[in-house]
């Protein structure tokens, strides 16, 4: 079984998957699907032995899951998560004990998490870092105490069944969960954390959707978003990159400050102070599609 690192805070930032853009689910009684799904361009692939998986099924998917795991590489490994079945039900400590056969898995991606305690069990009994999903009322409330939790990788939005859970009803714009998108940025930022992993498109076959969301997730703050279906992985990468004409202006912004030599200066008509430095910074930073 793997050794929990004794500094996760130290060693968790250099996880591939803390800069992660895509997370594509592929389920895990389908092991005929990983390969496609490592090779569909995702930088990560979940393994999910929960939603995807019938009841009757778990202790099968969890099987393949063993069964497969000697034919992936070292690098794409790295690049997988699990997602378990929540705390409570009868298959989680069986899924939390059979990653501890899974050498060089990436993370555990915790379903319904609410709670500090889940997650640091879930970190000890995996011994890899955690991607928990907050899907509840109860899991909105105690999100900063679970963004600070032990073992944490970075936090992830479950907003349909968030949706579900305080019986709300989105417009197309999920206007709705503003706050809440929000304050999982502004969690994360206060535990040091990456820029979380928005929710899934259920519209699998419609570009236009799947752009509209993936931009509403970056302008929130957002730095990755769930995928259901190979064909949305290009799209959540062209939409979470910067445009060429924000890497153009960027680019403007610092050459114009070497031009000034500390001096005060504009781009464009608009004065130039330290935060629009950081964001000029940010943006030539961010990866490009």
């Amino acid at each position: 079984m793997h050794s929990p690192s004794a500094s996760p805070a130290q060693s968790l930032p250099s996880s591939k998957l803390a800069q992660a853009r895509s997370f594509l689910f592929v389920p895990g009684n389908r092991p005929e699907r990983f390969a496609k799904a490592l090779d569909s361009g995702a930088d990560a692939v979940i393994i999910d032995l929960e939603d995807a998986v019938p009841l009757d099924a778990k202790d099968a998917a969890r099987a393949a899951l063993a069964a497969a795991w000697a034919g992936f590489a070292a690098g794409q490994r790295a690049r997988l998560l699990v997602r378990v079945n929540p705390a409570g039900t009868p298959w989680h400590e069986a899924d939390l004990a059979a990653l501890g056969h899974l050498p060089g898995l990436g993370a555990v991606m915790l379903p319904k998490a609410e709670n500090p305690q889940q997650l640091e069990h879930a970190f000890m009994a995996s011994g890899v870092p955690v991607l928990p999903l907050i899907e509840s009322a109860e899991g909105v409330g105690q999100m900063d105490a679970i963004a600070r939790a032990q073992g944490v990788l970075r936090l992830g939005l479950g907003h349909i069944d968030l949706q579900a859970d305080l019986r709300i009803i989105c417009g197309p714009d999920e206007a709705e969960l503003a706050p809440i998108r929000l304050a999982m940025v502004v969690a994360s930022r206060r535990a040091g954390l990456p820029a979380p992993v928005d929710g899934v498109t259920t519209a699998t076959t419609d570009a236009q959707v799947l752009a509209q969301d993936a931009q509403r997730s970056r302008r929130f703050g957002f730095g990755a978003k769930l995928c259901i279906h190979p064909a949305q992985v290009a799209g959540v990468h062209q939409a979470l990159a910067p445009t060429e004409a924000e890497c153009a202006w960027a680019e403007r912004v610092l050459a114009a400050e070497v031009e000034a030599r500390g001096g005060a200066f504009s781009v464009d008509g608009k004065m130039v102070d330290p935060p629009v430095l950081l964001l000029a910074r940010q943006i030539l930073q961010t990866p490009r599609a």
